[in-house]
C-alpha cells in the first residue's frame, strides 16, 4: 500500500464542513468537499483513526478503481480489472453494498449480483477458491457507487455504518441517529462550552442520544471503542498492529478523561419508558456515574438547585407531530419550553432541534443561528438562542408591540334607556359583591350575571378581559320584538359598566328553531383564548360552540380533584377538554386517563395538557364511547370523576344517553373500575335529576352538591348535582 493514499468519508448531507474540520483535527490534509461526503489524502493511520474518532461520518471508505460503467457488462469488466486476490483471501467471504442506478443498471440489486461475480470470477479464473457472501461479518465489505455512469469501487474500511456506536440497545419512536446528534451538539457549541464548565440539560431525552454523545465528547471517549467489528479486520492489507495502538491510545484517553472533574449531564422525560430506555444505553456506553436521567414533565424543568450552576446549554428534539390535531398540541409545548428556558436559564446557550419549523416559533424566542440538517430523509432545523441581555432587550420590544396592539380604546359614553340602565345597576351590584371573593381566590373566569332579572334572561360569564353572554331560550308567550330589544339593552350596558369595548362581547343568542338549529353561531373562528384556572392554564373557546370548553360551575370540582389527586391514578369519562385532567396532574396524579368519543374535544384536550407541559405517557386522551369503554376496561383507578351530559345521541354511541335514566348502570359500570380504597365523584347538570338511592345501596353515597358551588353560582343551586360515591 502507498504510504499516503485517497479515503472518502461519506456524511449525511449538511454535515460536511463539520466532518472537513473533524478530519482536519484526526491529522489529515488536502480535504475536499463534496454533498454527502468529504475526500481526503492520508497515511492508513488516519483512516484508521478516522473509523475510530469520527462522529460525524457514516462511512470510511478506500477507494480502489473508478471506470466508466455505461452498461452491466462494462460494470463487470471493471471489476475483473482489480486485483481482488490483494485484499481478500480465497474462499474469504465478502458482502456488497451498490448505491446508485442508470439507465442500463437501474436497479441496486442487480448492480451488487454484477459486483459479486466479478470478484469471484477473479478468484475462479486464478483457480482459487471461491469467496462466499457473508451479510452478517463478512472478511472484506466492498462499496460501490454508480453516478453519470462511473463506478466507484471501494473497500469499506467501517463495516457497519460508523453513526451506530454500541451503546444503543434500544431507540425510542424517533431516536436521533447518534453522528447526527453528535453534529447538533457541534453547531451548538458543547465542546467549548462544556470545557469551560458548562452544564448539558436536555429536557426532553428520549432514549438519552444528545447526553451520551456530549459525555463522550467530554470525556474525551472514542465513538467507535464500543463498537466492536471494524471492516478492515479480514482485509489483507489490514495493519493489525497499528490498529491495535490506536485502540491502546483510545482506551488511555477515555481514562484520563473520565477521572477529570467533568460538569453535570443531565436529561429529563415525561415517559417512564424513555426514562428505562436512556438509562440502559447510559449503562452500555459506561457512563452512569456522569450522566443522570430522571422522570419529569415540561412543565417541571427548571435549572438544578443542588449547587450553583451559571451557565451550560440545553439542547432539545421536541416532538413536532405529524397530523394537524398533534401539531396543534405541539404548538402549546413549544410554547411551554419557551417560557420555562425564559424563566429559568438566563445566560445560558438553547439548541432546538425540529423537523416543524412553524412550530420553533411558539418558542417565542429570538434565535441568533439557524442550521438545516435532515432527520432521516426530512428537512430539519437547529435553531440556536443565547437567554442574554439581547434576548431581553427583543422580550421587552416585543412585550411593547403587544401593548400597544392589545390596547383597548376607551368606551364610548353611551345613553342607557331605563331597561338598560336598570340592567346596568344589577351588573354593577353583581359585580362588587364578587370582588373581594374574586380577588382573594384569584380568580378571573366567572359567572357575573344568571337570568337574575326575569325579564333579561341571559347568562353572563368574564373570561379575563372578555364577556361571554349566552342567552336563555324565551317562553312562547314572550313577545319576539321585546326579547330582541331587552338582548339590544343588555348589550349596550355591559361596556359601560365593565369598561370594555364592544367588540370584547361574544354573543351566542337562541332563535326559535329546532334541532340543530336551535342554537345560531355568531362566528367560525377557530380562536382560542388562554386562561388560568389556580395552578392551570386551559385553553377556551367563545365564538365557536355553544360550550367554551369550560364548565364554570364545576370549578370547586376541579379544585376538589387537585387536592385529592396527589400520588393517585385518575380517570376523567366523558372528558370534554380535560380541564380535571389538568388539575389532576397539577395535584401530582400518577397517571391519568381521559375518555371522549369527539375526537375534537380530545385534540383539544391534548392542547391543554401540552400547554401545561404534561406528557401524554403518562396522561393519556383515548377517543372512544365511554360505555363500551368502561364494559372493556381492565384496570383500576384511585380517583375517577364521571360527569356525563344529560342526553346524547350521538351517531357514535352504540345506544342513547339518558341521565336519569342510565345512571344507575353507568355509575356500576365505573364502580367496577374504581379500586378498593377509590372514590368516583359523580356529577351532571340535569335539573330535575333523581338518584337512584335504592338501586346503589351497595355503595355509600354522600350528597356534596351545595359544597360545590362557588359564590358565583350562589344564586342557582340546581345548576349541578355532585356525589362521592365509594364502596361500602
Amino acid at each position: 500500500m502507498k504510504s499516503v493514499q485517497e479515503f472518502f468519508a461519506t456524511c449525511p448531507k449538511g454535515f460536511e464542513e463539520l466532518l472537513k474540520d473533524e478530519l482536519l483535527s484526526l491529522g489529515v490534509d488536502e480535504c475536499k468537499l463534496t454533498v454527502g461526503g468529504v475526500s481526503f489524502n492520508a497515511e492508513l493511520e488516519q483512516g484508521y483513526r478516522a473509523c475510530l474518532w469520527s462522529r460525524l461520518a457514516n462511512k470510511i471508505l478506500l477507494p480502489l478503481s473508478v471506470f466508466s460503467a455505461k452498461d452491466a457488462d462494462e460494470l463487470y469488466t471493471g471489476i475483473l480489472s482489480v486485483n481482488w486476490t490483494h485484499h481478500l483471501k480465497a474462499a474469504g467471504t465478502l458482502l456488497v453494498d451498490f448505491v446508485g442506478t442508470s439507465k442500463s443498471i437501474n436497479n441496486s440489486h442487480f448492480g451488487a449480483l454484477k459486483v459479486k461475480d466479478g470478484i469471484v470470477d477473479t478468484f475462479t479464473s486464478k483457480g482459487f477458491a471461491r469467496p462466499s457472501i457473508d451479510k452478517i461479518k463478512p472478511d472484506l465489505r466492498v462499496n460501490v457507487r454508480l453516478h453519470k455512469e462511473r463506478a466507484t469501487v471501494s473497500i469499506d474500511l467501517s463495516n457497519d455504518s460508523l453513526h451506530r456506536r454500541g451503546y444503543r440497545a434500544q431507540g425510542g419512536e424517533a431516536p436521533l441517529k447518534e453522528n447526527l446528534a453528535a453534529a447538533l451538539l457541534m453547531r451548538a457549541n458543547w465542546p467549548k462550552i462544556g470545557a469551560s464548565g458548562g452544564v448539558l440539560l436536555d429536557p426532553m431525552c428520549g432514549s438519552g442520544t444528545f447526553l451520551i454523545e456530549g459525555a463522550m465528547m467530554l470525556a474525551d471517549i472514542a465513538p467507535g471503542l464500543l463498537r466492536g467489528a471494524n471492516g478492515f479486520g479480514g482485509w489483507l492489507q489490514n495493519d493489525s498492529s497499528l490498529w491495535n495502538k490506536l485502540i491502546d491510545e483510545a482506551k488511555e484517553r477515555k481514562q484520563l478523561g473520565l477521572a477529570k472533574a467533568l460538569p453535570e449531564i443531565r436529561g429529563y422525560d415525561a415517559a417512564p419508558k424513555a426514562i428505562s430506555m436512556a438509562t440502559e444505553n447510559i449503562n452500555n456506553a459506561g457512563l452512569s456515574k456522569l450522566i443522570r436521567v430522571s422522570r419529569r414533565d415540561l412543565a417541571q424543568f427548571a435549572l438544578p438547585t443542588h449547587k450553583e450552576i451559571n451557565h451550560g446549554l440545553v439542547i432539545v428534539n421536541p416532538p413536532y407531530g405529524e397530523r394537524l390535531s398533534e401539531v396543534s398540541a405541539m404548538t402549546q409545548l413549544y410554547k411551554v419550553l419557551g417560557e420555562r428556558l425564559r424563566a429559568e436559564f438566563q445566560n445560558w446557550q438553547v439548541g432546538v432541534f425540529t423537523s416543524n419549523p412553524d412550530l420553533a416559533k411558539s418558542i417565542a424566542l429570538q434565535s441568533y443561528k439557524q442550521y438545516q440538517f435532515y432527520n432521516g430523509a426530512i428537512p430539519a432545523k437547529l435553531f440556536l438562542y443565547a437567554l442574554d441581555d439581547q434576548q431581553k432587550e427583543w422580550d421587552r420590544s416585543l412585550a411593547e408591540r403587544r401593548t400597544v396592539s392589545n390596547e383597548i380604546a376607551p368606551t364610548p359614553t353611551v345613553e342607557l334607556t331605563d331597561g338598560a340602565q336598570m340592567f346596568a345597576n344589577r351588573l354593577g351590584k353583581n359585580r362588587k359583591k364578587l370582588a373581594s371573593w374574586l380577588k382573594r381566590e384569584d380568580i378571573s373566569c366567572y359567572r357575573l350575571y344568571d337570568s337574575d332579572m326575569p325579564e333579561y334572561a341571559v347568562a353572563i360569564d368574564i373570561y379575563d378581559d372578555w364577556v361571554h353572554v349566552q342567552e336563555y331560550a324565551a317562553p312562547s308567550s314572550v313577545d319576539e320584538q321585546k326579547a330582541e330589544l331587552r338582548l339590544k339593552e343588555i348589550l349596550s350596558a355591559i361596556p359601560g359598566v365593565l369598561n370594555l369595548p364592544a367588540s370584547h362581547i361574544v354573543l351566542k343568542q337562541r332563535s326559535r328553531k329546532k334541532g340543530a338549529e336551535q342554537y345560531v353561531k355568531l362566528d367560525n373562528r377557530q380562536e382560542m383564548l388562554e386562561i388560568t384556572e389556580g395552578p392551570c392554564r386551559l385553553r377556551v373557546n367563545l365564538w365557536d360552540y355553544l360550550d367554551t370548553g369550560l364548565f364554570l360551575d364545576h370549578r370547586p370540582v376541579r379544585r376538589m380533584i387537585r387536592e385529592m389527586a396527589k400520588d393517585k391514578t385518575f380517570l376523567n369519562l366523558f372528558c370534554y377538554s380535560a380541564s380535571a385532567t389538568i388539575h389532576a396532574a397539577a395535584g401530582g396524579a400518577r397517571r391519568t386517563t381521559s375518555v371522549d368519543m369527539s375526537h375534537s374535544y380530545i385534540s383539544w384536550a391534548k392542547q391543554n395538557l401540552a400547554l401545561n407541559g404534561f406528557g401524554e405517557d403518562l396522561h393519556r386522551m383515548i377517543s372512544a364511547d365511554c360505555f363500551s369503554w368502561l364494559k372493556e376496561c381492565n384496570q383500576t383507578y384511585d380517583l375517577i370523576l364521571l360527569d356525563p351530559p344529560t342526553f346524547s345521541n350521538s351517531k357514535k354511541m352504540t345506544n342513547t344517553l339518558d341521565i336519569q335514566r342510565d345512571h344507575v348502570d353507568l355509575i356500576q359500570q365505573a364502580m367496577r373500575c374504581l379500586a378498593p380504597a377509590g372514590t368516583l365523584i359523580f356529577s351532571n347538570n340535569f335539573k330535575q335529576f333523581k338518584m337512584d338511592v335504592d338501586s346503589l345501596n351497595n355503595y355509600v353515597l354522600q350528597d356534596i352538591s351545595a359544597k360545590t358551588l362557588d359564590e358565583d353560582f350562589q344564586r342557582n343551586q340546581k345548576i349541578h348535582h355532585c356525589w362521592l360515591i365509594r364502596r361500602g
